[in-house]
């Protein structure tokens, strides 16, 4: 699992993720991933080279989302690939989350 992070215009923090989000590369980012939505306000997430989301994986995000939140700001996640959107809606992720498959409406999204 590989993390990429970079500054988008208005603010957002763009979180690249890829690779397998399994138990083995949820332990591989967790405690950067964790640092970042604790740090920043309004984080978009990457997940389009994300190519497997295992339970520890979405709980990595979720955990990352709810920091976000604490620190009233916002994580959506962008472009994640059928299989992967798949899980986070069958785990009701996208209500904590939203899902997005359109870069253009980001910022509309964030409120920003």
């Amino acid at each position: 699992m590989k993390l990429d992070v970079a500054l988008m215009e208005n603010g957002i923090t763009k979180v690249s993720l890829s690779g397998r989000l399994d138990i083995q590369g949820a332990l591989n980012i967790d405690g950067e991933f964790n640092k970042i939505a604790k740090e920043n306000k309004n984080i978009l997430v990457d997940l389009s080279e994300v190519t497997f989301i295992a339970s520890l994986g979405v709980h990595t995000l979720v955990t990352g989302a709810a920091a976000t939140i604490n620190n009233g700001g916002k994580m959506v996640l962008l472009n994640p690939q059928p299989n992967v959107e798949k899980v986070l809606s069958t785990c009701r992720v996208d209500t904590m989350m939203p899902i997005t498959h359109d870069v253009t409406a980001v910022a509309a999204i964030f409120g920003v």
